[in-house]
């Protein structure tokens, strides 16, 4: 009895449609599902019936139409983007526009706790810069000049300091990419 509802196989048209759909080339593709280009060519040209793990990728693709919106990341709408992760997973994309004083969230994860800004789904700025100062020492850390200046940072300022750190903190595997 089958115990699952994905398909055990599938035909070149699948995969090709779901490439399609996700708006990727046959090179973006392959890296996304870990196989090489070849084999992404191959499977599109259809000379056998493809299976292995991306099987139940492309079904659920198929079954749930939103899903390439969930899980694609949107452009970029304002000047500063950072990426938080747990370990490896993306949990939040962060875009901010400093001058505007504006922040934008997008979150990949379910669980509050992987989350940037927790339950929370529209922080202001002032949430943001709470946040940025979460992931670094604090401003009262003793000899916090001699820090600073193994950094190469001149002034305590909480995004340059995560620039510097990935916002990493030792009892944490939470890391922060920046990207300008």
């Amino acid at each position: 009895m089958q115990k699952y509802v994905f398909s055990t196989e599938l035909e070149a048209e699948d995969i090709k449609a779901a490439r399609c759909r996700l708006g990727m080339t046959q090179a973006e593709f392959a890296k996304l599902v870990n196989v090489s280009k070849p084999t992404v060519e191959r499977w599109e040209m259809g000379r056998s019936r493809i299976s292995g793990p991306v099987v139940p990728f492309i079904t659920l693709l198929q079954q749930r139409p939103g899903l390439v919106e969930a899980i694609q990341v949107p452009a970029r709408d304002y000047p500063l983007r950072l990426w938080y992760r747990y370990r490896d997973l993306l949990c939040t994309v962060i875009d901010v526009d400093e001058r505007g004083r504006r922040v934008q969230i997008h979150n990949y994860v379910e669980d509050p706790v992987l989350r940037a800004f927790g339950r929370r789904e529209d922080p202001d700025f002032e949430a943001y810069e709470e946040f940025l100062e979460s992931r670094c020492f604090p401003r009262t850390r003793d000899k916090l000049k001699l820090v600073l200046q193994d950094l190469g940072i001149p002034y305590y300022d909480p995004l340059l300091i995560v620039e510097k750190t990935q916002g990493r903190m030792a009892e944490d595997e939470f890391w922060i990419c920046v990207e300008r």
